[in-house]
């Protein structure tokens, strides 16, 4: 009787694994969006809304358009904090004459790769004009970010998109 017990006990683990490992296989098979058949994208954050993009130039020309509205948009990495990922400089060409702006991660959720620049992005997030202080510019800019809107004390204004959610593809 326990043999009996032990041998249904193993098929029934083993059934249990072969199952388990269906299953990912499974949805690895399932085609997934991609730009292009060379390139794959990472997700970090939130899953992406299926909504179409909103120009990014458009929200940094009227940035009062969109304030407090969550938008979709696309672009390219120009820089990433290189310390832990917890910023991305988003533009549209990697120029630097190209108007751009910082994304930060809702509630500090979640970072990017240190090396995301020069990687193009989809970030659904939403849209803020804020005052920096001094002390944060300066640290920022420890990290690498560019403010073009830069006081003499040292502030600075800057359009800013807070991320819920972003894909990565090179």
């Amino acid at each position: 009787m326990l043999a009996r017990g032990l041998l249904l006990g193993s098929w029934l683990l083993l059934a249990a694994c072969k199952t388990s490992a269906e299953a990912p296989a499974a949805k690895a098979e399932a085609p997934a969006p991609a730009p292009s058949a060379a390139s794959t994208r990472t997700a970090f954050g939130a899953p992406l809304s299926a909504g179409a993009a909103v120009s990014l130039a458009d929200v940094l020309k009227a940035p009062d358009k969109f304030a407090d509205r969550t938008v979709l948009v696309e672009g390219e990495v120009r820089r990433a904090c290189t310390r832990k990922g917890c910023w991305m400089e988003l533009s549209q060409a990697q120029d630097e004459a190209a108007p751009g702006c910082r994304v930060t991660f809702k509630d500090y959720g979640f970072f990017v790769p240190t090396d995301s620049a020069g990687s193009k992005a989809r970030v659904e997030a939403k849209v803020e004009s804020r005052a920096v202080k001094p002390e944060l510019v300066a640290h920022l800019e420890s990290e690498g970010a560019k403010f073009a809107d830069k006081s003499p004390d040292g502030s600075a204004h800057e359009v800013r998109l807070v991320a819920t959610g972003v894909e990565l593809w090179r």
